[in-house]
């Protein structure tokens, strides 16, 4: 690896592996949401329902891949379709209660395996990372054309 950028790929690389086993109960965990389904929820939860095309055009992926993913979210029990709130022809999906309740749970699982990776890192540390990280998302998303809404 002989610029910094190739070990920035091989590190980017290595956590994508990694963060599916932070939490203690990831692995074999019947309730652990699927990667897609985690990440589709997420969106869900700052947008509020949306349409196979709406998220679509949030993703970059196709309507089929979008309609196994949300076909098995269905079955899950972790969303639903709804009528467009805003009067629409086509149908939405949103959360279900157990869907908020999985999400939840899955971040919170999450969130204790990163405080055990950070735990001896410093503050500062931790908030230097934390800007450098959401900094190349941003610079992503702007490339890719698809911001993810924040707060």
């Amino acid at each position: 690896m002989d610029k910094p950028v190739d070990l920035i790929e091989f590190e980017m690389m290595l956590l994508g592996r990694h963060m599916h086993l932070l939490s203690p109960t990831a692995r074999g965990a019947v309730w652990r949401l699927d990667r897609s389904a985690y990440i589709l929820l997420g969106r869900i939860q700052v947008e509020g329902p949306m349409s196979i095309g709406q998220l679509s055009a949030a993703f970059g992926l196709d309507a089929s891949t979008l309609n196994r993913q949300t076909a098995s979210m269905l079955r899950a029990g972790i969303v639903e379709r709804i009528p467009d709130p805003d009067g629409g022809m086509a149908r939405k999906f949103a959360m279900t209660e157990e869907g908020e309740r999985r999400l939840a749970a899955n971040r919170a699982e999450n969130l204790e395996g990163l405080a055990k990776v950070l735990d001896d890192w410093t503050a500062e540390e931790v908030a230097d990372f934390a800007a450098q990280l959401s900094r190349l998302n941003r610079d992503v998303e702007r490339l890719d054309g698809r911001p993810w809404p924040r707060d």
